[in-house]
């Protein structure tokens, strides 16, 4: 006799590898602990990112970090450059907007001054350059909002300005951030840190009723490599002399998707075996889902490793609270 799995168990265990790497949850509201209706409550949020995913497609965010300045000289240049030389309106952290080139002059001056000081030029990043974007059609306005949102929770204590572009095919929001805090710490942003800000965004967005989601590329069963902003620019002066792949490849990146391959059928199994029939319908999206994502690679070496550990009695850990 088969023995019928702990259902939201599974959810929890496979769905936080498969959207919530290294535990790092956006915790907007309190996380409810495990007992008490908390296991079904987080179960159910799984469940809800996972329709998003597979069921509805909800749009991807995208936070990306496009460079910073290594000196005076080029934070003033990038300033004019998401400004248009002063002609769009410049948010910075206090809430002020200003426009004109005399108020980049000014922003300027205020950065180089307040905290230590930045010189004109420099050996390490004296600031990042941020954007963040979502796909055409989506209200600009709405995305300049979220993206206010998104600085105020996650650069706080940082001087920051930031400028809506809408008259692009994708609405998206510039932001240039001081690397050294108003306390005197410094920001260093790694690849962690740039999947909790693209959960940071979405949520955001979310609030406003926007369909945004954060999944992983891996969980998504996707391998694209974005270009730097440079190389954007560079295609579209006519002045790049090599486009690099457009997908990532590699042993890290079979790897990766090999695992959320595993998540994706320890969790269709799991639904599948439910006596509710919503869950048997999701169970039946994930296993589109998964066709669709390996259908332009091999993933057969995996699988073969999948298939065994799927065959072996899986059990199911009650999940913890990470603090």
């Amino acid at each position: 006799m088969v023995q019928t799995p702990n259902i939201d168990g599974v959810l929890i265990q496979w769905g936080d590898r498969l959207f919530y790497p290294d535990n790092r949850v956006v915790k907007v509201k309190p996380q409810p602990k495990l007992g008490d209706g908390g296991m079904r409550q987080r179960a159910d949020a799984i469940r809800k990112r996972i329709e998003a995913t597979v069921v509805k497609r909800a749009p991807q965010v995208m936070v990306k970090v496009t460079g910073g300045g290594r000196g005076m000289l080029a934070i003033a240049a990038h300033f004019r450059y998401i400004s248009k030389n002063g002609r769009l309106d410049i948010e910075t952290e206090q809430g002020d907007t200003v426009r004109g080139k005399s108020a980049v002059h000014e922003l300027s001056d205020d950065w180089r001054y307040g905290g230590s000081l930045i010189r004109d030029e420099g050996h390490w990043r004296e600031a990042f350059n941020i954007m963040l974007s979502m796909p055409r059609g989506t209200d600009p306005l709405i995305v300049q909002r979220a993206a206010r949102e998104f600085a105020q929770t996650e650069l706080v204590d940082h001087k920051y300005v930031m400028v809506l572009h809408d008259h692009q095919a994708n609405p998206h929001v510039h932001i240039s951030v001081r690397a050294e805090s108003m306390s005197g710490r410094r920001l260093n942003p790694r690849k962690a840190d740039l999947q909790q800000w693209r959960e940071t965004f979405a949520e955001k967005l979310r609030g406003y009723g926007v369909e945004a989601e954060a999944t992983r590329q891996a969980t998504r069963g996707r391998n694209m490599s974005h270009p730097e902003l440079w190389r954007l620019k560079a295609k579209e002066d006519g002045r790049l002399r090599k486009a690099r792949p457009t997908n990532s490849s590699g042993d890290k990146t079979r790897t990766s998707r090999a695992e959320a391959l595993k998540g994706w059928l320890h969790i269709g199994q799991a639904l599948a075996r439910s006596s509710d029939v919503r869950d048997v319908r999701l169970a039946g999206s994930i296993a589109v889902f998964m066709q669709e994502a390996t259908s332009s690679w091999n993933p057969q070496k995996g699988m073969d490793e999948i298939g065994k550990d799927i065959q072996r009695p899986m059990p199911v850990v009650s999940p913890q609270v990470r603090r």
